[in-house]
């Protein structure tokens, strides 16, 4: 069974439907367009399809007839105008009129080692592969999580936003709940689109998970927030700032922290929604250290975990008392890692391989994938390379498909390079380093814009802290157009100065950005140019802009 639409009720309960009678359960995320929708269907050899709305059958109602599998389809709001089409108040009824022995002849038939849940990788690399998951996977990954966290069983208020076809928002929206006994929110389907504050305010969540993103978003809006700040305002909350990094940083300053904490930080996160939060988690993707040092400075420490759709989930994470900066945790209990020099002769450093009982079953339908990434004694293979220090601490430091390797055979990982250019040059969005087997390393910047809610499409109109930072060189750019019409002498001088800053702290001279070109538009979801979890499709990008990186490197 597939569920293709956003977060509700009738999505986890499809979800529970499909699992509780013996079935798979494969979700679909909404923004997928009608080929992706097919590949999906096609690969699970989908037999009942639940969609939310109009929207959501109009992508696959043509190609119908053609994927043979599909006994029925369920829609879950409003009333279905297709013919053969089953409401969910039918559906509902339909399931109330079979006898409970039924379901607990099927109930019997399950055992633990079974698959139960399909989740489709993003798909960046090519077409996503299908992650078989079985029940201990899920529930042995949950019940450990929740035990490490110590979510508080039957007062735990989780908030389901995150894309539920996504292995993050399975475990905190199905399996959680389920594990602890806690409560599910569900918000609105706007959350990721601008309304996530008010969904938080009405949840007040004792623990929240976001992907890096969402976390860059709310430090954006309060960043904006605090520009209108002045005088006494703003030296208070200035001085807060640096306390909470000092306290958190050296353990200094504990009398000024406890004050602060009265009458700012307490303050900050009721006006989030998040005064009853415990644990303020992040994974999906690596947090920047801007964004993480942020909200430190406001004394919210947040936790990053790292794992995969083929580790269920989670596989390191950190806890307030078991804690390093940057790095992504410790393995949980009875989990294991080990770091393997890359099969790949070009690329230095080790690839981090992972061992437990949250490791999947393979992908559907693909041995050869599964042999691939897999071992024959069940070691998954993350593809990323990392370092593990005496603590067992994990550091992801890049992964093995993203690494740039140059001409003179230097490997670079991207992201420390991304993170410092955004830190250095608030007006940049995203960055995306250049110079695979290149003579040396090049990147394209896109500008902070603000970004249409409903549609998620990149305006051209400047955020306030991009202005605010042109403002700052005496720039009086409002727009992407301002900037690169002419184009303005100040900002493209201030960008150089940001990246020659950034290059005089490399590590070597194959690590330095020679150049850089700024993009049109930002990359947006719309645009293709990110997935469903907000990650940047790079092999998307440099094949989109190929004209450009030819013209970098002519």
């Amino acid at each position: 069974m597939c569920v293709l639409g956003h977060n509700s009720p009738e999505w986890n309960i499809a979800d529970l439907a499909a699992i509780h009678a013996g079935g798979l359960a494969a979700g679909i995320y909404p923004s997928n367009g009608p080929d992706a929708c097919r590949y999906i269907l096609e690969n699970s050899n989908c037999r009942i399809l639940v969609v939310e709305d109009q929207k959501q059958i109009d992508k696959i109602w043509g190609m119908r007839n053609e994927i043979s599998s599909i006994e029925k389809i369920i829609q879950f709001t409003g009333v279905p105008s297709h013919p053969g089409v089953l409401s969910w108040k039918d559906a509902m009824s339909l399931g109330k009129s079979l006898p409970n022995q039924d379901l607990e002849a099927r109930l019997r038939r399950i055992a633990i080692n079974q698959a139960c849940t399909l989740v489709y990788t993003s798909g960046t690399t090519g077409n996503p592969k299908g992650v078989m998951l079985s029940h201990d996977n899920m529930i042995y990954t949950g019940m450990r999580t929740a035990d490490i966290l110590e979510f508080p069983h039957g007062n735990c208020r989780l908030l389901g936003y995150l894309p539920l076809s996504h292995v993050a928002a399975q475990m905190t929206d199905i399996i959680a709940p389920l594990v602890v006994g806690g409560t599910l929110f569900i918000a609105d389907k706007n959350a990721l689109k601008g309304t996530l504050k008010d969904n938080l305010i009405w949840c007040r969540p004792t623990a929240f998970v976001g992907v890096p993103r969402v976390w860059e978003k709310i430090m954006e809006k309060m960043l904006e927030l605090g520009r209108e700040s002045k005088g006494i305002k703003k030296k208070i909350a200035t001085a807060a700032k640096e306390t909470s990094l000092k306290y958190h940083d050296t353990g200094a300053g504990k009398e000024a922290f406890g004050l602060f904490d009265k009458i700012v930080y307490k303050k900050i996160k009721k006006a989030l929604g998040l005064d009853a939060c415990t644990y303020f988690i992040s994974g999906a993707a690596p947090l920047d250290a801007v964004t993480a040092r942020y909200f430190l400075s406001l004394n919210i420490k947040i936790l990053e975990l790292y794992g995969m759709s083929e580790t269920s989930g989670p596989h390191t994470l950190q806890t307030h008392e078991n804690f390093k900066q940057k790095s992504v945790g410790t393995a949980m209990p009875t989990f294991k890692s080990k770091l393997v020099t890359s099969s790949n002769e070009d690329i230095g450093g080790s690839e981090l391989w992972m061992w437990g009982r949250n490791v999947m079953m393979g992908y559907l339908n693909r041995e050869d994938a599964t042999r691939k990434d897999m071992t024959e004694d069940g070691w998954m293979k993350s593809g990323d390379i990392a370092v593990i220090d005496s603590e067992g601490f994990h550091f992801i430091t890049g992964r093995e498909k993203d690494l740039i390797i140059t001409a003179g055979g230097e490997n670079i990982p991207p992201q420390p390079i991304h993170d410092q250019i955004k830190e250095e040059l608030p007006v940049i969005s995203q960055v995306l380093l250049l110079g695979d087997k290149q003579k040396f390393l090049s990147c394209f910047l896109t500008l902070a814009v603000n970004v249409d809610p409903e549609t998620m499409e990149p305006s051209r109109e400047l955020t306030m802290v991009a202005k605010d930072w042109c403002r700052s060189i005496d720039s009086s750019a409002n727009t992407v157009d301002d900037i690169l019409r002419r184009p303005d002498a100040r900002v493209m001088g201030a960008i150089q100065a940001g990246i020659d800053r950034v290059n005089k702290a490399a590590t070597s001279n194959a690590q330095r950005v020679q150049k850089w070109m700024v993009l049109p538009r930002d990359f947006s979801l719309p645009g293709g140019e990110l997935g469903p979890t907000m990650k940047v499709k790079r092999i998307y990008i440099t094949k989109k802009y190929g004209q450009c990186i030819d013209k970098i490197y002519s």
